[in-house]
């Protein structure tokens, strides 16, 4: 009968602390991937939403006329033009108009939305609007809340590369723990002729085992609460908030981040064995 080669393992401790470790580190590793898709898709569906759309505003009655025959005058490069009555600024304003509103209101401009056909449409009725009227982009005025939306998927991305760093480390330090704690099964490897290459092979093989089911675990938890996340951003119909998605490719590039984890913690833990036996 001939015997299989001695080979080592992680101890019973080991094995649950790296699924444990490697499952949350995962969980970490989803989440913020998927909230930077998420932000990411918010941000260029709000940006594709409002970048055709500018508001009028006239400060001064005289210039109306004016107003009205550019806005008359350019009816072919305009999809839409809609009036903002009194009556819905005195909604909008509603907060800020208790108590004195009355004489607020005569201050309140004449105001116009305007959707064009075209950026280019866009810019050249702005120029002629401009000489008498305010004339402000939805783009532009949306600008700190788009920066602030790209500031957040920096920071998930940041988070993302952190985990992916506290991943390495962790395979580094048990693949190094495992070689010093099985030495004499090394020993006796290297005595039958195993190469550095069967030994980290074993590794993993091993290792590749433990991150399959803790990647499973991780993005199992990850996934809901990603929905919940995205639901309670739709339920508050707040700006960029409602606008967070995740689509299907989204959801399929989720799904290959665990398969990234599990063969970057097999590299690793292949590079890391092979140091460890040529110092030894």
């Amino acid at each position: 009968m001939i015997k299989k080669p001695i080979v080592f393992s992680l101890v019973q401790d080991q094995s649950i602390f790296m699924t444990a470790i490697m499952s949350l580190l995962t969980f970490l590793a989803v989440l913020a991937f998927g909230i930077a898709l998420a932000i990411g898709t918010g941000v260029m569906r709000w940006n594709n939403q409002w970048d055709l759309t500018a508001t009028v505003q006239i400060m001064d009655a005289d210039n109306t006329s004016n107003v009205k025959k550019i806005i008359d005058s350019n009816h072919d490069k305009i999809t839409t033009a809609t009036e903002i009555s009194t009556d819905q600024m005195r909604d909008l304003l509603r907060p800020w108009m208790s108590g004195g509103g009355d004489a607020l209101e005569n201050y309140l401009p004449k105001m116009y939305e305007l959707q064009f056909n075209s950026t280019d449409d866009l810019k050249s009725v702005g120029e002629q609007i401009s000489k008498h009227a305010r004339f402000l982009t939805h783009a532009d005025a949306l600008q700190s809340a788009m920066s602030s939306g790209w500031k957040m998927i920096l920071i998930s991305s940041f988070v993302l590369l952190l985990t992916l760093g506290a991943i390495g480390i962790c395979i580094s330090y048990i693949a190094r723990n495992t070689a010093l704690l099985h030495r004499r099964e090394l020993e006796i490897l290297n005595q039958i002729g195993a190469t550095d290459g069967y030994v980290a092979r074993q590794m993993q093989i091993i290792i590749a085992k433990i991150c399959t089911v803790a990647g499973a675990m991780g993005f199992i938890v990850a996934a809901p609460v990603l929905l919940l996340i995205l639901g309670a951003a739709h339920s508050a119909r707040v700006g960029l908030m409602a606008m967070l998605s995740i689509s299907g490719w989204g959801w399929f590039t989720l799904a290959l981040l665990p398969v990234a984890i599990i063969i970057f913690a097999i590299w690793i833990t292949k590079r890391t064995t092979i140091n460890i036996l040529k110092n030894n």
